[in-house]
């Protein structure tokens, strides 16, 4: 299984995203995680990815691609992988269809996570409170939200118009959600 899980920030991507990689014996490739396993070591791409994060705008197409691609190319995502927070850009949608197409294989879901934009940020600051994660400010948040509506959500459509789209209630507890997912998945699965 080739999936994609979107959602704005705080929808519940990277809980969902353990689950379904579970359930699907494949890697949840987080950029996210990534990008905050390079800050943490001090790397180079870490020091960039902050100051872009901290700012809360999207981290650079060209950095991005690079990252996700050395990813995919690993031995654990021959049979599958979940992108969590990539593609995000109709450039990274394009940039995806390459790296994929060149394994021989194509995306086989887009599944979109949708919650109130109040509830999002209530999210995210109670997540910065009990995580210490400061890219999570509320004003950051709100841009962050702003710049996924500019940016990102033009790919529901590309995504809805390849038939590859499932819109899912991302409100409710995790258990809940979980299930929503992955009966909107069932029929991928059973094709």
């Amino acid at each position: 299984m080739r999936l994609i899980l979107m959602g704005p920030p705080g929808a519940g991507k990277g809980t969902q995203a353990g689950t379904l990689a579970s359930s699907y014996d494949i890697p949840a490739i987080s950029t996210g995680d990534i990008f905050r396993a390079n800050v943490s070591e001090g790397t180079d791409l870490g020091k960039e990815a902050q100051r872009y994060m901290d700012a809360g705008e999207y981290v650079p197409d060209e950095v991005t691609n690079k990252m996700v691609r050395n990813r995919i190319d690993e031995d654990d995502a021959t049979k599958g992988f979940l992108l969590d927070g990539y593609p995000r850009t109709l450039a990274q949608v394009e940039e995806l269809d390459g790296m994929i197409g060149h394994t021989g294989h194509s995306l086989d879901a887009v599944v979109v996570l949708a919650v109130d934009p109040e509830e999002l940020v209530q999210r995210l600051v109670q997540r910065a409170e009990t995580d210490g994660r400061s890219d999570d400010t509320e004003d950051v948040i709100r841009r962050r939200q702003e710049v996924y509506a500019e940016q990102t959500e033009p790919l529901i459509d590309v995504y809805r118009e390849r038939g590859l789209l499932h819109e899912v209630d991302g409100m409710g507890e995790v258990a809940e959600v979980t299930e929503r997912v992955l009966a909107a998945l069932r029929d991928v699965t059973a094709s």
